[in-house]
């Protein structure tokens, strides 16, 4: 039997087994929109581990960094510093967000930060921030779905076809089953993926080297410059190194679909083993990926998209069965990140656009209902986006975690009780100076001094923000007692489930 005939057979039965995830969850969904959107509260350590390992590592760690490593080398190992970045704001931050949310039924991050800054301006563009740039994000999944059922079918599927059957397939599953569908089958999708990224990898290091240690003196003999950290005028500068640490956690983390999760947690000790723990799958993940990458760059040279190098080597190299599993576990790392997006965006529009402005005091069902009509909106958007094919995957992840880092003085301003309280005015001034900053130092004058526009932006937006706080009036002392006072309860060991509104 062909390779493809088998390969694409494997990805299929995943896909129906994910379908019949969604459906069980269908049948447990309770008409409440907690329940629809936040898991009521009740995920425990194991699912809230394997859906944020699972959220945050898709096509971008699968793909896109194989195609890192094989266009720019060694460098990217300074992944090892965001992913343990991840894990210490999961634990410090997560747990504040938690206690906030419980306490007062907050379901997105425009939810915390429109209640302490009293202003519905700060949650527009809160609700416009999550919902923009974690686009972007949609827009790399949908690509690494279509690159995949383009080359597992040998061409006989579409990039275009398959981007819309893997798209549908999410959309299907979330819109039945809501948050839990997403965690039933981010639970599958994230020790899948793990397993197949260090299955493939391994086996690609020795077919083709005869083991880990031949690849890399094969590596070192004819592309030594992989190797190396490339000089002043290399991608991975010291400034450049900096800036993507920065944007690949506070960034990520800032994103809807992250923070939304700290909402989801069943209690702030679940949260904490999550921060102490995630570093270990997320880095670890990324030594097989460097084993394709740099033995790609070997063994398949010159390749038109570098981001495709995985899928093409097991194409090559692997039998049918084995293309067929890992391919699949490709297609979970960008479907487990694509159904938290779409959930999270469906989340923020539906709470802090629908109901807040359009339709209030609607029936539970309505705004369910609603939700999925919005899930069908946005598979159109990431599928417009698909066609576009834009730059290289981890580029356009690095544009999305700089858009959300525009949140990080606010948010920070909400969880951390300070003498000197940020304002209203000062929030919305620094969140679109910084965006403005963003902007030209992405594309007017790019990188200026080696530094990523990520953290041009950033501190732009913190000068901004603390300088028109100085000026304005801060959020009122009833607001400020309410929301730092339980903060400080919580500090002090006080069980927010004892006074839950």
């Amino acid at each position: 039997m062909d390779t493809w005939i088998i390969a694409t057979s494997i990805i299929a039965l995943y896909l129906l087994v994910t379908i019949g995830l969604g459906a069980w969850a269908n049948r447990l969904v309770a008409v409440d929109v907690e329940d629809f959107l936040l898991y009521g509260r009740k995920a425990g350590f194991i699912v809230l581990y394997l859906t944020v390992v699972a959220t945050y590592h898709s096509a971008f760690a699968f793909l896109g960094s194989s195609g890192f490593f094989y266009t720019h080398g060694i460098g990217f190992w300074d992944a090892g510093t965001w992913t343990v970045m991840v894990g210490a704001l999961t634990y410090v931050l997560g747990p504040r967000i938690w206690v906030l949310g419980k306490k007062f039924g907050y379901l997105t991050p425009a939810d915390l930060l429109a209640d302490f800054y009293e202003s519905e301006a700060v949650r527009v563009v809160t609700a416009l921030v999550s919902v923009l740039f974690t686009v972007f994000y949609i827009q790399v999944q949908a690509q690494g779905l279509g690159y995949i059922m383009e080359v597992a079918s040998g061409g006989r599927i579409s990039y275009q076809l398959g981007v819309l059957i893997l798209l549908s397939v999410v959309a299907a599953y979330l819109m039945a089953g809501g948050i839990r569908a997403v965690y039933w089958t981010d639970v599958l999708q994230g020790i899948w993926m793990y397993l197949a990224l260090w299955v493939g990898g391994l086996f690609i290091a020795n077919r083709l080297f005869g083991g880990f240690g031949e690849l890399w003196r094969e590596v070192a003999s004819q592309r030594p410059d992989l190797l190396t950290l490339p000089g002043p005028h290399g991608f991975f500068t010291p400034g450049m190194w900096f800036g993507m640490t920065i944007v690949f956690s506070f960034g990520i983390v800032f994103q809807p679909h992250m923070m939304i999760r700290f909402y989801t947690a069943v209690s702030d000790r679940t949260l904490r083993w999550l921060g102490a723990t995630t570093p270990i799958y997320l880095m670890t993940i990324y030594i097989p990926a460097a084993l394709v990458g740099l033995g790609g760059s070997i063994a398949m040279p010159g390749l038109e998209t570098p981001d495709r190098v995985f899928p093409e080597l097991l194409f090559a190299h692997a039998p049918a069965w084995l293309t067929g599993l890992v391919l699949a576990g490709a297609t979970a790392a960008a479907m487990s990140t694509l159904d938290s997006i779409l959930h999270a965006n469906m989340t923020v529009l539906t709470r802090d656009v629908y109901q807040r402005y359009l339709r209030r005091g609607a029936s539970q069902a309505h705004y369910i209902l609603t939700g999925r009509i919005i899930v069908l909106l946005l598979l159109v958007v990431g599928y417009v986006l698909a066609l576009a094919k834009g730059e290289l995957l981890v580029i356009l992840v690095a544009l999305s975690g700089a858009g959300a880092l525009q949140l990080m003085p606010a948010v920070i301003g909400v969880c951390f009780p300070t003498r000197s309280l940020l304002s209203r005015s000062g929030v919305l001034a620094g969140i679109l100076s910084g965006l403005a900053a963003l902007y030209v130092t992405l594309v007017v004058l790019p990188h200026p001094l080696g530094l990523h526009g990520g953290v041009w932006s950033l501190a732009v937006n913190f000068v901004v923000t603390l300088f028109v706080s100085r000026v304005t009036a801060p959020p009122s002392a009833a607001t400020v007692s309410r929301i730092h006072g339980e903060i400080e309860r919580w500090a002090y060991g006080e069980d927010p489930n004892a006074s839950r509104k």
